[in-house]
């Protein structure tokens, strides 16, 4: 009696898609039957999904979650399935996981704490369930229990965390250790950050150490609403021990896994193996996956990237790559093309690397759109990163363009535009001629179209609104240069493309003045590896110029005299370049932080600009 196998389950799930929604946790729930799994956990929120955002405001919502869940019910017989949906009760909003036992609703747990950091906004459509109370719920003419709920099951006592809750250090798991449960249930919508599993995985096996239980956790899959990528981590341990943990990043739209427990064991071990992962591969896979499901839940034919040579426009175009290898080799490439939605016009029946190359020309399709300022070194970097990995390449020049908006402007000005004077607006025209010409190709394919901001960029607004901002979604807008030039070095090493030998031997350039004036990246800000621990304490930490200032000095970061130029400069470019961070495209959250203020960071487009803070720090 006291044996039994539990499983945990993620789901790649899709906001208000009701009907694949329920696909996915009925095709689950009849996998785990198959296994003969008698308790069953699966992700919070999964009928709805979690990023429903300011619909969870609506009425009608939670009407229809209701309404799927009865269509789900009947699939549960002879087991045991916990499913998460939002409640709606006493005219105020809850975030619950209902349990079902053999097709009857046995309650509804309510989520005690709600995430209000980072991303999370969800106070702004839930309540918290006050902890140690329970109330009644009717739902079609029956009266269930719903509330901070305990649920018994042969020689179990089911208990439930809902994602945050077990994330408080007065969390549900200490009262529930108090009345004996001996599972614990933590249905989540954890989002992918950069190490980020570790935290999960010495959460879970702490938590099972003592709170001497089993505790399953199970977490959402995928690019779910845009923005968020979920891991799809499924973790179950005993006592301290590990039992069974899957492979994250999953192309497939549900992952199981199931152990076989004794709930009455006392085995316990404190000894936690350390888990170690790598942020270089990490980066890929959550990329790569995001990139898959905002193609095919955009139903999108592809995407469209300029692609100019230099390091920002050569990681997307390897990440779409990488998108490809690896999904070919998850799903095969049947499903790989049937879950993408597209028309490959190449029979695809060679190996891995021929089939890549075969559907890579499809979907991916490449400009480098030159000026008499462009080099033959990012020419040559272009043409052989796409020829490596099949996509299709275009190559023009701008120039004309580029002279048939700066002639206007001097006959209206009645004088000659010079770099002396106009650097900046020579500059700009140059990238904004670029973007009219690459949405054309975008729209004629009914591509997505790239954008190759990243963070640093977007900190001190190093880049041309309307030009390279310009596009449908900004994948690496949320990792900083300094990141993305080392990756591409391990990229050529260790994910085998030879022709990024070409990027990673140039310095990184707008490549918009003159050749003769050797314009680069580094020059115009500062270096890269400075901005990005200058950015980690000023936004993540949220220091003062001084406070950033006395840590990277301690730390001889470099001669103070420059380190107080360059903290000087990045706060007074974040400051005047808000405005732009409102307006990058939709990015990925990728880090442990980002600037999107979408998401992360909000900050005001009209400020002091650190004044009084930025004379403090040069008085040192």
């Amino acid at each position: 009696m006291s044996n039994m196998r539990i499983a945990g389950a993620s789901l790649n799930q899709t906001p208000l898609d009701w009907e694949g929604n329920k696909k996915n946790i009925v095709d689950t729930v009849t996998l785990a039957k198959e296994n003969e799994v008698e308790l069953l956990c699966l992700p919070e929120l999964c009928i709805t999904g979690y990023g429903c955002e300011d619909q969870f405001l609506s009425n009608w919502i939670y009407q229809k979650a209701k309404n799927v869940l009865m269509e789900i019910i009947p699939h549960c017989n002879n087991i045991i399935v916990a499913i998460g949906l939002p409640i709606r009760h006493n005219d105020q909003n809850f975030n619950c996981t209902c349990l079902i036992q053999n097709g009857e609703i046995l309650g509804f747990y309510a989520k005690q704490n709600l995430a209000l950091d980072g991303v999370h906004y969800e106070p702004r459509w839930f309540k918290p369930w006050p902890k140690e109370t329970i109330d009644s719920i009717e739902i079609n003419d029956q009266t269930y229990a719903i509330g901070d709920l305990t649920f018994d099951y042969k020689e179990a006592k089911i208990g439930f965390e809902i994602c945050e809750d077990a994330w408080r250090t007065d969390r549900p798991a200490c009262r529930l250790y108090e009345k004996g449960v001996n599972v614990i249930l933590n249905p989540s919508a954890s989002h992918f950050a950069f190490n980020k599993t570790i935290d999960r995985y010495n959460l879970v096996l702490s938590s099972s150490y003592n709170f001497e239980c089993s505790y399953v956790y199970a977490n959402l899959l995928g690019n779910e609403a845009g923005r968020m990528i979920y891991d799809g981590e499924i973790l179950i341990a005993q006592n301290g021990h590990l039992l069974n943990r899957n492979k994250l990043l999953s192309f497939d739209d549900i992952n199981i896994i199931a152990s076989d427990i004794d709930v009455l064991s006392k085995d316990k071990t404190n000894h936690i193996v350390p888990l170690e992962v790598d942020k270089n591969e990490e980066f890929v896979q959550a990329a790569s996956l995001a990139l898959f499901d905002y193609l095919r839940k955009s139903r999108s034919s592809g995407f469209t990237l300029s692609l100019s040579g230099g390091a920002d426009s050569s990681t997307i175009a390897i990440l779409v790559s990488e998108m490809i290898r690896r999904g070919l080799i998850e799903l095969g490439k049947d499903e790989f093309v049937k879950k993408l939605g597209i028309n490959i016009t190449k029979e695809l029946d060679g190996d891995l690397y021929a089939n890549s190359i075969s559907i890579c020309k499809e979907i991916l399709n490449c400009a480098y759109q030159g000026t008499v300022n462009s080099s033959n070194d990012t020419l040559q970097s272009a043409k052989e990163l796409a020829n490596e990995i099949g996509a299709a390449f275009y190559h023009w020049n701008i120039d004309k363009e580029v002279e048939s908006f700066t002639s206007k402007v001097e006959n209206a000005l009645n004088r000659k535009l010079d770099w002396s004077k106009d650097d900046i607006a020579l500059q700009n025209i140059q990238a904004r001629a670029r973007s009219p010409i690459i949405w054309m190709i975008a729209n004629i394919k009914n591509n997505l179209l790239l954008t190759t901001s990243n963070r640093s960029e977007g900190d001190v607004g190093y880049a041309t609104m309307d030009g390279d901002t310009s596009g449908s979604i900004s994948p690496i807008a949320a990792v900083d240069k300094h990141f993305i030039i080392n990756w591409l070095k391990w990229a050529e090493l260790h994910l085998g493309y030879q022709s990024l030998h070409y990027v990673n031997n140039l310095s990184p350039s707008a490549e918009l003045r003159p050749l003769d004036q050797v314009q680069t990246d580094e020059n115009d800000l500062m270096p890269y590896s400075i901005l990005a621990k200058i950015e980690r304490l000023a936004i993540k930490n949220y220091k003062s110029p001084v406070e950033v200032y006395d840590v990277l000095n301690e730390q001889k970061a470099e001669a103070p005299h420059l380190l107080k130029e360059h903290i000087t400069k990045f706060f007074r470019l974040w400051s005047r370049n808000q405005w732009k961070r409102e307006r990058i495209a939709p990015s990925f959250h990728l880090d442990d932080f980002n600037v999107d203020p979408r998401t992360w960071c909000r900050f005001p487009i009209l400020s002091s600009g650190f004044k009084e803070e930025l004379e403090e720090l040069n008085k040192l």
